[in-house]
């Protein structure tokens, strides 16, 4: 059986696993609180430790898994790591102890950092170069989703069956997915679903190194493009923009505009929508450019990354001098939707052929991760200062002009795959 436009059904399981993957990551941050009454050995203290040894197999594990996925190919990597992350949040539901909470969280860490390497992957092996940025953004508005669904899954089934309940299920549901992944998915040449009519849409405008025969390419050479450096340098750049919004953004609305509990479970969503809808239209507006307008990639995406790059800065500067609750949250969604639209995991799908695209989406998301430590650590020690977020907001207004500019220089063009000397 053929199945048309089967490209977009792939699309939907990499959201689909997006979302999962952030469920899974969230399930803990909102438990805390209630298995801390059933296990008070477990402190504030401990719970740090706990969250930073997500974050340290996590940064590792980026680069780690983008060398395994080009090395195993996406389809059995991602199981792989599908089925690890999904047992380790099931495990979670088996811990007692603040030790053995920090052991399966760093498992749970482990693990889950491959999802975007392979679905940046998968993206690159059946999209087009005009569709890519759309994919991606489809994809990857599965962690906006995650983030907006998460609370109210999450506190349902623990209220409903125990917070361990919630683990279980959470971590079953990656198994379910896992079955969908392994029956729908394969390359595109060797998909029995395929039409032959999408097949030529899927591989137009590849060059030949990126059509032909897969050859060992070392790091080094990889690393020794400007191109490569351009796309690390703005992971390092916006990645901590990422980790403010989705740690901080909640505090900020409590702490700065008095935002109760309930205000903050209706509000709080809603920005993080907006980051959804901007991971869409980060890919969907340039389509739209380059099919209505004539405008090539680079034009068409740049023009988005540029106006993101605007309003980015002055939705932070903004939101710092205004009291109202409801214009904070207005401009907190305008620049979480630029943010989304600014797609920073697009560029290497953009630029680099798609049996290392993995590679270096791994390197970058490590060392966006280590920035994001860094960043997290600062922020920490700002917060008990004077108006910290005024401080953070106009730090973070710089990081985006200054990315666009790196891109500029060392990315250059965009949708002109590199050949990459071997």
């Amino acid at each position: 059986m053929k199945i048309n436009g089967l490209r977009w059904y792939i699309a939907g399981l990499l959201c689909l696993t997006a979302g999962l993957n952030y469920l899974d990551r969230q399930a803990l941050s909102i438990l805390i609180g209630t298995i801390q009454k059933d296990i008070p050995e477990i402190t504030d203290a401990h719970y740090s430790i706990i969250t930073s040894a997500f974050l340290v197999s996590y940064t590792i594990m980026y680069a780690v898994s983008g060398w395994v996925i080009d090395k195993l190919g996406t389809r059995k990597a991602l199981a792989w790591f599908v089925t690890g992350w999904s047992f380790a949040s099931l495990l979670h539901a088996l811990a007692r102890t603040a030790m053995q909470f920090s052991v399966f969280r760093f498992l749970l860490g482990a693990t889950e950092a491959a999802n975007f390497p392979a679905g940046v992957k998968a993206v690159s092996e059946w999209f087009p170069m005009k569709e890519r940025a759309l994919a991606i953004g489809i994809f990857n508005a599965g962690t906006a989703i995650g983030a907006c669904i998460a609370a109210p899954i999450i506190v349902a089934i623990s209220l409903a069956a125990g917070w361990r309940s919630a683990f279980i299920i959470s971590g079953g549901l990656g198994l379910v997915w896992l079955v969908c992944w392994l029956l729908l998915f394969r390359t595109p040449r060797s998909h029995p679903m395929l039409t032959n009519a999408e097949l030529a849409i899927i591989e137009s405008g590849r060059t030949a190194q990126e059509a032909g025969v897969m050859k060992k390419i070392p790091l080094l050479n990889l690393l020794k493009m400007k191109e490569a450096w351009g796309c690390i340098a703005a992971r390092m750049l916006t990645d901590p923009i990422s980790y403010f919004l989705a740690f901080w953004v909640p505090k900020y609305l409590q702490d700065e505009h008095n935002f109760s509990l309930t205000q903050l479970g209706i509000y709080s969503s809603i920005p993080f929508a907006a980051l959804a809808l901007g991971n869409i239209a980060g890919g969907a507006i340039p389509r739209w450019l380059i099919g209505g307008l004539g405008w090539d990639l680079n034009r068409s995406r740049k023009t988005v990354m540029a106006t993101a790059t605007v309003l980015i800065p002055l939705s932070f500067i903004l939101v710092t001098k205004i009291s109202n609750p409801a214009l904070a949250v207005t401009l907190l969604c305008i620049a979480m939707f630029s943010h989304a639209a600014w797609a920073n995991i697009t560029l290497p799908a953009e630029v680099f052929p798609k049996h290392v695209v993995g590679t270096i989406s791994g390197i970058g998301g490590m060392m966006g991760g280590v920035m994001g430590v860094i960043s997290q650590l600062a922020i920490g020690r700002i917060a008990a200062t004077t108006s910290p977020f005024a401080t953070v907001f106009t730090a973070g207004a710089v990081l985006y002009p200054l990315a666009f500019i790196l891109v500029c220089l060392l990315v250059r063009r965009l949708g002109e795959v590199r050949e990459i000397k071997i």
